[in-house]
């Protein structure tokens, strides 16, 4: 078994490889750092969270090291090279592209970049475009449990994370699916195990 120490605070897309690891239910340590802080800079120069050290090698950006977690492990994914992995990742990249992007702008815009820099009007198209592709993705989703159907995958470790950070920043309500499905999603042992 590797050895694993993540680095991240769980106010963050460090969260979401904290659910992943429960979800795999590994050992592994973890540091509460905040970017920036030199226990993360003392792992990876750049010092963004989240960081993964396995063995001594850092890995880092949360949808990296989910894939690392997925793949070594054998959970949360299908195969390489199967015809579900590549509608497994379609719908991962995007919920990267028309939803963690509009929350990570909005984030920037409101407390990250140096107030001189920011364009608080901003937020509204990304509320607004936010809507829409909720909406979307709702409709994909219909009844089925998971994103993917009737196994949890790492789609929706990443739209789980995205929807309870979407109410916190208080973005317009989910359609009702969505809302049921992050209720869902919280019910997870794993997830209540990562919130602690």
């Amino acid at each position: 078994m590797p050895d694993y120490t993540l680095y991240g605070t769980p106010r963050s897309r460090a969260f979401r490889v904290l659910w992943t690891l429960h979800e795999l239910e590994l050992p592994f340590t973890h540091h509460p750092e905040p970017p920036q802080s030199a226990a993360v800079r003392a792992v990876h120069p750049g010092g963004k969270i989240p960081v993964l050290v396995v063995d001594g090698t850092p890995i880092s950006d949360s949808s990296a090291i989910l894939t690392y977690l997925a793949d070594r492990h054998g959970g949360l994914t299908h195969p390489a090279g199967t015809l579900d992995r590549a509608r497994q990742d379609a719908l991962h990249f995007r919920i990267l592209d028309e939803i963690d992007a509009l929350l990570w702008t909005a984030a920037r815009h409101s407390f990250v970049l140096p107030e001189a820099e920011r364009v608080p009007a901003i937020k509204d198209s990304l509320k607004t475009e936010f809507s829409r592709n909720a909406a979307r993705l709702a409709d994909d989703l219909g009844a089925a449990p998971f994103l993917m159907g009737d196994t949890l995958s790492l789609p929706d470790i990443v739209l789980g994370h995205c929807l309870g950070w979407a109410k916190l920043a208080k973005f317009p309500a989910l359609p009702d699916p969505l809302d049921a499905y992050l209720a869902r999603m919280r019910a997870r042992p794993a997830y209540a195990r990562a919130a602690a």
